[in-house]
């Protein structure tokens, strides 16, 4: 049988089409693998280090051998003992002959596999956070160009209280402000499985070390150490409690909403040819409407974000299924959880980067937009400034309510422009304050603090981050 061409294969297009180089790489083989051998290392120093018969030549060739990976012979032991760590421990010893008999010394699968995964998910947290952080910069900075430029708001998306373009944006960063405390929360408090043994006893270890608990307890201390962790999970059955999964996967979905509440909005937007993403100038829209300038970017957000919102229900059941110390039906399943929530993630973020850093605004069409409602938005303010020059608030309210039920009819019914404010003037009713229409038209006026409101956002919650996580790393993290 001749090997299929990749053509010939199903390609996960999180890998192929979406996510970063950089976090495929992350939940690779070979880093998986390398991370594996890595803490075999640990435990063979940890446990000499203890007072077990390890020499440093047996440590020092599995150091030097940890990258020397021979992939045929993984698999070809797979095959055969249909135990994916014993093939792997099998492949270590062999290139490592001399430390063979010490690998995996009183562990279990689970020793390697679920602190292999704390370890890789613990690095792609921080590379969904630096990522975070870059695409919250650049809202920030989009706020504060457009912190006064008045458009219409919406409620229901029904035309509202004007607003400002920068307010709007602060919206969309402060629900990623929120989701990068809660992956730098996921971060500082991940834990370490730790060598717990078989079903989380340490009973291996007892007889390790002669029932010596202290040494068991300096043993651990010393693998977190190794690792670069804060603390170990109190207690483990065979595996780390799925609900670590749950909670991290909770945590990406999060991104996923905050990036789905953001595009979806831009669509909106573009629709209303105020605001538009990026588009390259040999772009095609559609394939038969040459004309189109479809938001490609941002559907994809939204089309990524609902898989991986989707994810979460995943990892609850898992969880909520692991028979006592646990069964391995969370096995296939975390293969393909896990890795694709992060990856499914990390596109995201890649996209809103792009998109976050080339907003195209369009003022003209902001400003007739809102001209078109504003006289609405007025009415208020007419009738303060009317009661004040000495009108009757009741009598007032009712010729408004009557000048703009008449208005609307002419828009919706006869499509023309929005008369009412023309009707307001005429109206005898109004004429104490008609020499002050045309300072009651300012948008300005109704866009409340929103300009403050950008500045007093920027400072509070997006000047310590960008002072935390550095203007190099931040530039870093995007890719246009």
């Amino acid at each position: 049988m001749t090997a299929a061409a990749e053509e010939d294969l199903y390609q996960n297009p999180l890998i192929t089409r979406y996510a970063s180089r950089e976090m495929a790489a992350l939940f690779s083989m070979r880093r998986r693998t390398e991370t594996w051998r890595e803490l075999w290392v640990y435990l063979a120093e940890a446990e000499r280090e203890q007072g077990l018969k390890i020499t440093p030549a047996q440590i020092a060739a599995l150091k030097k051998n940890i990258a020397n990976i021979d992939w045929n012979v993984i698999a070809e032991r797979e095959k055969k003992v249909r135990h994916d760590v014993m093939a792997h421990v099998y492949a270590f010893g062999l290139v490592a002959p001399v430390a063979a008999p010490i690998i995996h010394l009183g562990a279990t699968s689970c020793y390697v596999t679920d602190n292999g995964d704390l370890i890789i998910m613990r690095e792609a947290l921080r590379l969904l956070a630096a990522k975070t952080a870059a695409v919250l910069a650049a809202l920030a900075d989009f706020a504060q160009k457009h912190r006064a430029l008045p458009t219409l708001g919406f409620t229901h998306f029904q035309p509202a209280q004007p607003t400002t373009v920068g307010k709007r944006a602060t919206l969309w960063a402060q629900d990623l402000a929120l989701d990068l405390a809660e992956i730098e929360r996921r971060i500082a408090e991940l834990p370490l499985r730790g060598a717990t043994g078989t079903t989380g006893t340490q009973a291996s270890f007892m007889e390790l070390f002669n029932g010596d608990e202290k040494k068991i307890a300096a043993l651990n201390k010393s693998l977190l150490k190794k690792c670069g962790f804060a603390k170990l999970l109190s207690v483990t059955g065979q595996t780390y409690t799925r609900k670590l999964d749950s909670q991290i996967l909770a945590t990406l979905a999060g991104l996923g909403e905050s990036a789905h509440k953001f595009a979806t909005d831009l669509r909106l937007l573009a629709g209303k040819k105020e605001i538009e993403e990026p588009f390259e100038k040999s772009q095609i829209g559609s394939s038969a409407m040459a004309y189109k300038r479809n938001p490609m970017r941002s559907e994809r957000i939204c089309s990524l974000a609902r898989f991986l919102m989707s994810l979460p229900a995943n990892s609850y059941a898992t969880h909520a299924t692991q028979w006592l110390e646990r069964t391995l039906d969370d096995s296939a399943n975390r293969r393909l959880t896990l890795p694709e929530a992060f990856l499914a993630a990390d596109a995201i973020l890649e996209l809103c980067a792009n998109v976050a850093n080339g907003l195209v605004v369009y003022p003209k069409i902001i400003e007739r937009n809102l001209t078109a409602e504003l006289p609405f938005m007025m009415t208020e303010n007419i009738l303060m400034a009317a009661v004040k020059a000495g009108g009757d608030r009741q009598e007032l309210h009712e010729k408004i309510r009557e000048h703009s039920q008449a208005a609307a009819a002419e828009v919706k019914q006869h499509g023309r422009d929005n008369d009412l404010l023309s009707r307001l003037q005429n109206d005898a009713a109004f004429a104490a304050i008609a020499h002050d229409f045309r300072r009651l038209a300012d948008p300005s006026l109704y866009v409340g603090r929103a300009p403050a409101q950008v500045d007093d956002f920027v400072k509070q919650c997006v000047a310590p981050l960008k002072r935390r996580y550095g203007k190099r790393q931040l530039g870093q993290q995007i890719k246009v």
